[in-house]
């Protein structure tokens, strides 16, 4: 039996994430994602590394756009297969690939301006990756799956969805390939969510594989204790309210965003914080507050008893969900201090930028990052402490305070990720350490060599690996 896996993406870095999967004479892609940080970004507009024609399949692991965000490329470039996920992920992932576009559109006409007004040669082409267009067109290569339900991809391949508990239709990926009386299972981690968490159910555990390809975002660390957010939250809260300023949070649209509602309206609740106004200026958070309705049996046992006795942690007085450019443009008229959740989570692209522009000059507001800031990205240099940021091409000062709270991660920690695998009752032939910065990743690796004792390899960049 032979079976190879290239690994396109996502190694020893954290976005982009590829893993082709050749056997039985097919070829698999296990995610789709697109490039992030700035190191890599050209990657993004690089020739694939076979033709997209050729590829069978794309089986998903979820909505997040370093995951899916370069389906609709590879569509244009001659896929035409289909992309299988579950049906949360395929309503998610559609709403993230409008959403890219647009900006990707928005962004590339700035630029193209900019760059003709200052008549600079840039690194990056003058066009988006892929277009609004595009994005529709590829929504019709989407084939849903269940949870728990095997899908035969022909030729002695199946592959089932497990909840993963990172975000809403997350998954883990197990595959099957059968040759006459021998057989391989691989499972693919995507990113693994964590115990405990609202909202969501706690990530599969699984008792065997032979090869298992693990992400290591947070391989080399710990996060905070999860039962400080409250107070972490309240603390930034208040001392905006005090100082006068607004207090501009960077959200992922998907599941951060509204984990950031559900402990908003915990607080609001019980007064903890001033009854301020909280708006959402996300049109694509908006949409998957939609996904989440449709889809109750993902939920865990406390988000079901909030939607038995009618509730919703989504919706609070104050809370306005802000869906038009003008809507967002006047959240800068409102005086006084107010709570601004936007897009996207590492500063990239979208409403976060103008209200980044807004506020990062000013020491009463506060900027608050609740998730992981990839090397390279806007979010990155501002976290990192750094006193100007370049934003639409122009330098900012950076006054505003810049705080963080790490328990709102939706990815598992070193020691999280160590539980995930104990599940494993005796070691696979071999363990892949994936997604992860390059000491994250081989911290990791080496932790998991000196407690299990089991093979571990950390891939490099387009690095093959024959299986069997």
């Amino acid at each position: 039996m032979n079976i190879k896996i290239s690994f396109l993406g996502a190694a020893r870095n954290v976005t982009g994430s590829k893993y082709l999967v050749e056997a039985r004479g097919k070829r698999l892609l296990v995610d789709c994602g697109m490039y992030q940080e700035r190191e890599f970004k050209s990657r993004n507009w690089d020739q694939f590394q076979v033709p997209p024609e050729s590829v069978d399949a794309i089986l998903l692991t979820h909505a997040h756009l370093d995951h899916c965000g370069f389906i609709p490329k590879f569509a244009v470039d001659g896929f035409g297969g289909r992309v299988h996920c579950t049906g949360a992920t395929a309503e998610i992932a559609k709403i993230i690939h409008l959403d890219s576009g647009r900006i990707q559109e928005e962004d590339a006409a700035r630029k193209a301006r900019r760059h003709r007004k200052e008549r600079r040669k840039v690194r990056y082409p003058e066009r988006p990756l892929y277009t609004e267009k595009d994005a529709r067109a590829a929504a019709a290569l989407f084939s849903p799956v269940e949870y728990g339900r095997t899908l035969s991809l022909g030729d002695g391949l199946e592959c089932t969805w497990h909840d993963a508990g990172h975000i809403f239709g997350s998954a883990m990926l197990e595959l099957v390939i059968t040759e006459g009386d021998a057989s391989r299972k691989i499972l693919f981690s995507g990113d693994i969510g964590r115990w405990g968490k609202p909202i969501l159910r706690d990530p599969t555990v699984f008792s065997e594989a032979d090869y298992v390809l693990c992400e290591s975002t947070y391989g080399d660390r710990t996060h905070s204790p999860e039962n400080t957010i409250a107070d972490d939250l309240a603390g930034a809260v208040n001392a905006t309210r005090e100082a006068g300023g607004n207090l501009v949070i960077p959200s992922f649209a998907v599941e951060r965003a509204h984990e950031l509602m559900y402990h908003l309206n915990a607080l609001l609740r019980e007064d903890r914080v001033p009854h301020l106004r909280v708006f959402l200026d996300s049109p694509m958070a908006v949409r998957v507050t939609d996904v989440f309705k449709h889809h109750p049996e993902i939920y865990d046992r406390e988000m079901k008893e909030y939607v038995t006795n009618g509730e919703s942690p989504f919706d609070f007085p104050g809370l306005t969900l802000v869906r038009t450019v003008d809507e967002s443009k006047s959240i800068n008229n409102i005086s006084g201090t107010a709570i601004i959740i936007a897009g996207s989570g590492m500063c990239t692209g979208g409403r976060i930028k103008h209200h980044l522009v807004r506020n990062l000059g000013r020491r009463e507001s506060t900027i608050l990052f609740v998730g992981y800031q990839a090397r390279g990205t806007l979010g990155r240099h501002i976290v990192s402490g750094d006193k100007k940021v370049r934003i639409f091409g122009k330098p900012f000062r950076v006054r505003a305070r810049v705080e963080e709270i790490h328990g709102f991660s939706g990815h598992a920690d070193r020691n999280e990720l160590m539980r995930w695998l104990s599940g494993l009752s005796k070691p696979p032939r071999r363990l892949f350490v994936t997604h992860g910065e390059e000491e994250a990743s081989e911290s990791f690796a080496k932790l998991v060599r000196e407690e299990k004792g089991w093979e571990v390899s950390v891939p490099e960049y387009n690095e093959s690996v024959e299986l069997d």
